[in-house]
């Protein structure tokens, strides 16, 4: 599994325009947004839960196109002769792009309660925890679906079937309280909610609550590198 993280952070390491996507367009997404609003207090309101929404959308999107690369390519193949399992493919690139989106959170965060000014109730490492664990749900997310793509162009589709459903019923929008009632239960399964759950409560509260949030997305992330690698074919057909 190690060797599979180090390959994928070589082969990244020189592809500058990926690294640029994963690092820069998430601060300068939200710098725009500051400069859209001025600073003010209706940015300072919405930009918590943006620093989880961006993170999701760009590791989901990297994840799941490069992982298709590695079996359209051949790779894949090739590394499964080896005595390598699926979960050990999938939890090397998990532990490869988690690194990333590691960086990416922190990058961010530190970018959002620095030269962006925005105050937050709870502690700034909760609030990077909270969008590390996001952009890890994107990366176990785009795992997952990779295995049903046979091209980058299919990959790229299941965004507006995933993740667009999710940002529309997280509470970002509308209170889910507020919402019919068969779309806040629904709302309940979904990784965004619980994740724009926690973000607020870091945001709003100095002692944040953040246990049962904090177990849903682990559990989301578990659940879907399970399922990526029991779904992991050798070679797109």
């Amino acid at each position: 599994m190690i060797a599979t993280t180090q390959r994928v952070l070589r082969q990244l390491k020189h592809d500058k325009r990926t690294l640029a996507l994963i690092f820069v367009v998430p601060c300068v997404l939200l710098s725009l947004l500051w400069w859209i609003y001025d600073g003010g207090p209706f940015f300072a309101t919405i930009a918590p839960s943006l620093l989880v929404l961006f993170p999701v959308i760009i590791m989901f999107l990297i994840t799941s196109i490069t992982t298709l690369r590695e079996r359209s390519s051949g790779t894949l193949e090739r590394l499964l002769t080896m005595p390598l399992s699926k979960l050990s493919f999938i939890g090397g690139y998990a532990l490869a792009f988690g690194i990333l989106a590691t960086v990416q959170a922190v990058l961010a965060s530190l970018l959002l309660v620095g030269p962006l000014g925005v105050d937050t109730a709870g502690p700034v490492w909760m609030l990077t925890g909270v969008a590390i664990l996001d952009a890890l749900v994107g990366v176990a997310l785009g795992l997952f679906v990779s295995a049903f793509a046979r091209t980058e162009f299919q990959a790229v589709q299941f965004f507006p079937a995933l993740i667009l459903p999710q940002f529309l019923l997280c509470g970002l929008l509308v209170p889910r309280d507020e919402m019919p009632r068969a779309l806040e239960l629904f709302s309940n399964v979904l990784p965004l909610s619980h994740a724009i759950d926690a973000i607020e409560e870091v945001a709003t509260n100095t002692s944040p609550a953040l246990w049962p949030q904090v177990a849903a997305l682990i559990g989301f992330i578990t659940l879907f590198l399970i399922l990526g690698a029991a779904t992991l074919r050798r070679k797109t057909p």
